[in-house]
Parts: structure tokens; C-alpha cells; sequence
């Protein structure tokens, strides 16, 4: 089955904020729900995985058309971002990892 297929499947019978995964880690597909102005739709959601395979964020980020992808690429791919970036990791505290810090109760071995 082509991809195209698959898609107008799954926005048929999947159920509303379902979401498939695709052979890209960290890339899913979400079917949003219809609304009073829009039937159901399909969009992307980029939430890259770290090295155990768990969501990097809480939430990804939603691309719904080739022009918001565009626009998402060159922001990414501005040095002024990388530039801005480093400025932040200067300023801010080094953040530490939540798995890390022990839990009261807990026999760490």
C-alpha cells in the first residue's frame, strides 16, 4: 500500500488526536480532529527521541503544510539561531537530567 494510501486510511478510521508512528525516529503522524470550519485532518509532529528512544520535549512540534515546513527549516538553519543559542547556555544554569536526581524512599544501587 502507498503511502498516500495509508494516510487517506487513517484519516478515515483512525480516532481523533491518534497518532501513527513512521519509519522516522522521533516523527508521527497525528489525526486532529474536524471542527465546525475544517474536516479531519493529518499533520506532522517532530519531537526527536533521545538515545533510550523517549520524547526529547512534552510536546513537538505540529507541521501541517510544505509552507510551515519551509519556514521551520530556515529558521533552524539561521546561524543568528545557533548564535542565540550559545548566548543561552552561557546565561542559564546547566540543566539536570530528572532520571537522574534520587527519589525519597528509593534504594538507589
Amino acid at each position: 500500500m502507498e503511502i498516500a494510501d495509508q494516510l487517506r486510511t487513517f484519516i478515515e478510521e483512525g480516532q481523533d488526536w491518534e497518532r501513527k508512528a513512521t519509519s522516522v525516529k522521533g516523527v508521527t503522524i497525528i489525526r486532529l480532529p474536524a471542527t465546525r470550519n475544517r474536516p479531519a485532518s493529518l499533520a506532522i509532529d517532530v519531537n526527536p527521541v533521545n538515545e533510550n528512544g523517549v520524547p526529547m520535549k512534552k510536546k513537538g512540534i505540529m507541521i501541517m503544510n510544505a509552507r510551515e515546513l519551509s519556514a521551520f527549516r530556515a529558521a533552524f538553519n539561521n546561524e543568528k539561531v545557533d548564535t542565540l543559542m550559545k548566548a543561552l547556555e552561557d546565561v542559564l544554569p546547566e540543566r539536570k537530567a530528572a532520571a537522574a536526581q534520587a527519589k525519597p524512599g528509593i534504594l538507589q544501587l
